[in-house]
């Protein structure tokens, strides 16, 4: 059902859930939160949750670590444009990824992302549909965000001045490059 790396992390597919066990995870979502000043990089995590079951081109993902939901992200199909990537089709969009206040600054970002990494390629060998890699957006004035991507092994493909909250640096990982420890 999820998908276990880096020794601790899991991530939870909410569309793979029954009714129930869905409900519990979102549940955990809502109580999510981010610190001051981080809300102008994610939106809301149960919006965005709920946002990602309602689209079937979004796959959105509960971060799991030690029992504990930690955080959210979304792994989007066909949508790769919204991160500055130079089309849709070829790469995964990485998007509404949040680690919850209470457990930032233990590295699960960067588990978490190369957890995405992991999982996009597993739906890209699934569904024979070809994507080559995972391509996000991250908000040049959120330094957390761009060290824990660099460390995750996304590699900056250059500025994308399309970001809602200014400027942004789009990040790219391949498939066929290995995730750095």
């Amino acid at each position: 059902m999820g998908t276990r790396t880096a020794g601790w992390v899991w991530l939870i597919p909410l569309q793979d859930l029954d009714d129930g066990a869905r409900a519990i995870q979102l549940g955990a979502v809502a109580n999510m939160a981010v610190l001051p000043g981080q809300e102008r990089f994610v939106g809301d995590p149960l919006r965005m949750a709920l946002a990602g079951l309602a689209e079937e081109s979004r796959r959105p993902y509960v971060v799991e670590a030690e029992g504990d939901a930690v955080g959210l992200l979304t792994l989007q199909a066909g949508a790769a444009r919204l991160a500055g990537w130079p089309d849709d089709q070829s790469a995964w969009l990485l998007r509404g990824f949040l680690i919850d206040r209470r457990h930032q600054g233990r590295g699960l970002g960067t588990l978490a992302a190369a957890a995405a990494v992991e999982a996009a390629a597993r739906l890209t060998a699934r569904h024979q549909s070809g994507e080559s890699g995972v391509v996000l957006s991250v908000n040049e004035e959120n330094p957390a965000g761009l060290s824990a991507y660099r460390r995750a092994g996304f590699a900056d493909a250059g500025p994308y001045p399309g970001g809602s909250a200014g400027p942004q640096r789009t990040m790219f990982h391949s498939f066929a490059t290995n995730t750095p420890a």
